[in-house]
């Protein structure tokens, strides 16, 4: 979708916009050369990705304030914005390779799309465009687990990096083996987040070998990052954690 905007429309068609999808911003003037060049290269880019991604044409001598606002000092200046901000931007005319490349870092892959969408030919699939994605290679171990396949969940995770990858492959070594770590993965399966990670610091703590208390801890560390750092019961479980370590 290419658009015209204006500093009337600027806040509702760019910035609003670019909540939903990303909206590439081509400040340009009638009288300059490079403009007339880069111009259809932005559109063909903005055309390759239909959809995905929406270019704004901006008229920086009829909208000097919107100029202003955004420090056009030369054109053509491309500006992108994601979420309400500018995320990146470049000066003068580049070639379709770059305008290219520069598109593709704000739309999703086809393998991230894929695991957006879910489901166990999806997650394949993604793991044959990008094999080093991890997030594609945890939602597919989940989806082995819960229907039984631990082996090769744990060997689709092996080695993997990230805490998300470690801590569900530490849990797939561990909770078979001690009645205690179990019932802390149920009580997280079940919704009782404070207990089952209560749990787990306390089996961390009585833990004699550092082999062990190294397992626990990815396990734990892998459930406080699915939560996330605002988390209430994450912010208290890091204290007992660190206690339970040191």
């Amino acid at each position: 979708m290419v658009i015209d905007v204006t500093e009337a429309t600027f806040e509702a068609e760019v910035v609003e916009r670019s909540r939903t999808v990303p909206v590439v911003v081509d400040f340009w003037a009638a009288w300059c050369g490079p403009c007339r060049s880069l111009t259809p290269v932005l559109e063909q880019a903005a055309a390759d990705r239909e959809g995905k991604v929406v270019l704004a044409k901006l008229d920086t001598e009829a909208n000097q304030g919107i100029a202003r606002a955004f420090e056009i000092r030369s054109i053509p200046a491309v500006k992108a914005f994601k979420d309400g901000e500018v995320v990146s931007d470049f000066v003068g005319a580049q070639p379709p390779a770059g305008v290219a490349r520069f598109f593709d870092a704000l739309v999703p892959s086809e393998a991230e799309e894929l695991v957006a969408a879910g489901g166990e030919d999806n997650l394949r699939r993604a793991l044959e465009l990008e094999p080093a994605r991890t997030e594609a290679a945890v939602a597919l171990a989940r989806v082995l687990v819960e229907r039984g396949d631990r082996a090769d969940a744990l060997a689709l995770l092996d080695s993997r990096p990230g805490f998300a990858a470690e801590g569900l492959a530490s849990r797939l070594r561990l909770e078979d083996a001690d009645p205690a770590v179990a019932d802390a993965f149920a009580r997280l399966d079940d919704g009782d987040v404070q207990g089952g990670l209560d749990g787990l610091i306390a089996c961390i703590a009585a833990a004699a070998e550092q082999d062990r208390k190294d397992e626990l801890r990815r396990a734990v560390v892998g459930v406080l990052d699915e939560l996330g750092v605002e988390h209430p019961v994450a912010r208290d479980a890091r204290r007992k954690l660190a206690a339970a370590l040191y």
